[in-house]
């Protein structure tokens, strides 16, 4: 037998020249544990740029060959039992994101530390007893993980200038026992967390850190009583405050040891005090303007919704990607009607009025799932559209044409406007696509409109998103990522803007309490898999590669 008869996940890749490969679970767990390990079929796949192989506890290691992958973007090894990983990773010289969090290492290799694209490492919950030296190589390195693992020390050059984007760094339980003076040559550190080692001093030089936002040393016995009892009851500013005063009272003692080069020294700490204002007003716009937005795995989520992806929709409206927004809040003021106005935008701009691709949104609370992406005969394909009673997608376009002409004879004009402009892109089409529930209720009708059933009003909780384009799958995921970034824009904007809730005339429901600071701007994005009839997975989204476009105040949390 072919060796991908029995991974037609890596058959079809190959075969559609596809750039993703996901597989997870317990279905790929079994063919590892029969096959002795991965199939080396997914080390020729050269053209992948993101591999995820996770939830496998069979999977023990992986073979040199990955090497071959170079075209790899992210690698994604996370929760399998991987007790070590080749030196060969260090040939992946696209490589952005390395996950191999949960699972069985005890070292690292370095050829790692050649990874000079890399962004984020996260190698959390392993046995890891040493990183590798060199690490500082890694000149690209944004966000570090090692957190859960059974450290004692970090490397000795790894509080280098080199690291000069080095913004979040997790360390905690593990057996740390120094942090080092040089600390804070990390001038871009923004998070550290320490928490649950055994530090014994923290270094007056973290204070020095311009950036640093967040930091966590509980559960560290320190010798400083006072700098413990602060560091688990005080807020991040009070510690570094604290810490800055210990590092001048240590100055002025050298100071009277050496006072003729007082002066000079009075001079230089003057420059500094002018230079962490500049930075301290930078970071305070930076900070106002910064939008969060938490990806929840699909593994975190066991009812998440599934849409499964009919074939015949290949030669109609072949692309489709989903996922579930929570945290958006519809209820004050005109933020439904801005949602709807960006969403409009996004339709007439980078869609190409909706020609490259159309966004549907709905009201995930009233969706009954399995959704499926399926196609129609334009008589048999029935929708209650948004503001109309049921009808057959053929009565509906015919009454759009009607309304379309009733509009150029009343405004003496030939343009059209709203649904009427998009007709167009139908002409000729034996067969409709559609977005159909479990109960085998239409609830979109891409390009056109979506339904009634699952409108989504100043009560919605949570949204399903759908983009469906017949260009490309990369155009589906541009547009929704834009669109992601635009609700957290407003989700920021509503949170800072108090505006008294049903002003929009949408206000229907008991009244419920306004925006806390815990939903102040915070998206939720629970990630949608698609998959097509026999179950194989097509697409998840987002995927690790997806919100990563490089937008300044966008924090995405994994």
């Amino acid at each position: 037998m072919d060796k991908t008869e029995k991974w037609p996940e890596i058959k079809k890749v190959a075969a559609e020249k596809r750039r993703e490969l996901v597989l997870q679970g317990s279905s790929v767990d079994e063919r590892i544990s029969s096959e002795g390990g991965l199939t080396s079929s997914i080390y020729s796949l050269t053209l992948l740029n993101y591999l995820e192989v996770s939830q496998c506890p069979s999977l023990t290691e992986i073979h040199e060959d990955v090497r071959q992958l170079t075209n790899l973007q992210s690698l994604i090894l996370c929760r399998n039992k991987l007790s070590s990983v080749p030196g060969g990773i260090g040939h992946l010289s696209a490589l952005r994101v390395l996950d191999l969090s949960v699972n069985s290492l005890k070292v690292l290799p370095e050829g790692v530390t050649q990874l000079k694209e890399l962004n984020t490492l996260n190698v959390s919950c392993n046995g890891l007893e040493v990183l590798p030296e060199g690490l500082s190589q890694c000149t690209k390195l944004s966000t570090i993980n090692v957190s859960r693992n059974n450290l004692t020390v970090f490397p000795a050059d790894f509080f280098s200038e080199r690291l000069e984007l080095l913004s979040t760094l997790v360390a905690s339980d593990n057996s740390i026992q120094e942090l080092s003076a040089e600390v804070h040559k990390l001038f871009a550190l923004k998070v550290l967390d320490l928490s649950n080692n055994k530090l014994k001093e923290i270094p007056s030089n973290l204070s020095d850190c311009p950036k640093l936002k967040e930091i966590n040393f509980k559960g560290n016995k320190l010798n400083d009583k006072r700098l413990e009892k602060m560091v688990n009851g005080c807020q991040t500013k009070s510690i570094l405050d604290y810490l800055r005063g210990k590092g001048r009272a240590r100055q002025g003692e050298e100071g009277h040891e050496a006072d003729g080069g007082g002066r000079g020294a009075d001079k230089k700490k003057r420059q500094q005090q002018r230079k962490k204002k500049v930075v301290d007003e930078q970071d305070e716009m930076e900070e106002l303007s910064r939008m969060v937005v938490r990806v929840l795995h699909i593994s975190d989520a066991p009812t998440a919704l599934v849409v499964k992806v009919s074939p015949e929709v290949k030669d109609v409206r072949p692309y489709l990607v989903c996922c579930v927004v929570r945290g958006m809040n519809l209820k004050s003021g005109n933020a439904l009607k801005r949602f709807l106005v960006a969403q409009t935008k996004l339709h007439d701009d980078l869609c190409g009025k909706r020609t490259v691709a159309t966004i549907a949104a709905h009201d995930a609370q009233l969706l009954k799932g399995p959704l499926m992406y399926d196609v129609k005969p334009p008589t048999q394909l029935k929708i209650v559209a948004l503001g109309r009673k049921e009808m057959t997608a053929v009565e509906l376009i015919r009454h759009l044409h009607l309304e379309a002409e009733e509009l150029r004879k009343q405004k003496k004009r030939q343009n059209v406007t709203g649904l009427h402009k998009y007709l167009q892109l139908l002409e000729g089409k034996p067969f409709y696509p559609c977005l159909v529930d479990a109960e085998d209720h239409v609830i979109s009708f891409p390009p056109i409109t979506n339904s009634e059933k699952t409108k989504i009003k100043k009560t919605t909780k949570e949204l399903f998103l759908e983009v469906t384009s017949g260009t490309s799958l990369q155009a589906c995921k541009d547009v929704m990522d834009a669109l992601i970034v635009k609700m957290a824009e407003l989700n920021k904007f509503t949170a800072e803007h108090q505006e008294e809730e049903g002003s929009d005339g949408e206000g229907d429901g008991p009244p419920e309490p306004a925006a806390t600071a815990e939903t102040s701007g915070e998206l939720i994005v629970q990630q949608v898999r698609t998959v097509d009839h026999s179950g194989n997975l097509k697409v998840v989204y987002p995927s690790k590669t997806d919100l990563s476009n490089g937008i300044s105040n966008l924090t995405v949390i994994w």
